[in-house]
């Protein structure tokens, strides 16, 4: 497979595409947690994990690289329910957040506050294990985009600005974020066969001036 571009300098996309919000879910499992001595009820879990393959769709692939969240693990960062902003379950700034990582992946616990009534519902849903499934919202600082001979293509995420967590009752991908991964799939695409027509006909050019 062959470089072809990263976020950084060769692709041009409008602001308004580079910058949108990404949802990814992987189908990591959460668990729940109950803490002797303080009665803190925990759930936690691997929310993302590295150098693993995600399809979009058919032939289109996204991979989370190790140093992705580097730049923005220590960031003013929540926990959701359901990417829902109105239900804040927990959050890095007020230490009811706590996300590490490791070399498996990105690591979230939370504390569930126990006067919220619907915090605490879902916390026994997750123990109960009718929800027990993540996702994570995210913005892309840097990527790159990977050709293969066989038509299909991936995005490594090398850098991203890490927005929330979520538990989440289906872990499904936001449809809005995948197409706009297409169109630029399709820019990207045109783009390259344009090149490589033209770098043919500039080949077939050099090749009769010299007949």
């Amino acid at each position: 497979m062959a470089k072809v571009a990263t976020r950084k300098g060769v692709h041009t996309l409008k602001t308004r595409e580079i910058n949108m919000k990404h949802n990814r879910s992987q189908g990591l499992k959460l668990e729940t947690r109950a803490l002797q001595g303080n009665d803190e009820l925990i759930i936690e879990g691997y929310f993302a994990t590295f150098n693993n393959r995600t399809e979009l769709w058919k032939g289109a692939y996204e991979q989370i690289l190790p140093s992705a969240f580097d730049s923005s693990i220590n960031g003013d960062i929540r926990a959701l329910a359901d990417h829902d902003t109105a239900k804040v379950l927990g959050r890095t700034t007020a230490g009811t957040l706590d996300l590490t990582v490791d070399n498996k992946g990105l690591y979230g616990t939370i504390k569930i506050n126990q006067n919220d009534p619907e915090a605490v519902a879902l916390y026994e849903r997750v123990k109960r294990g009718d929800i027990d499934n993540c996702s994570f919202g995210f913005r892309v600082i840097e990527e790159e985009t990977i050709f293969a001979d066989d038509g299909t293509v991936e995005w490594r995420l090398k850098d991203v600005e890490l927005l929330e967590v979520s538990i989440v009752t289906f872990p499904a991908y936001d449809g809005t974020s995948v197409q706009a991964r297409k169109k630029e799939f399709e820019l990207i695409n045109e783009k390259r066969q344009k090149e490589s027509l033209e770098t043919k006909k500039r080949e077939l050019k050099e090749r009769y001036t010299w007949l």
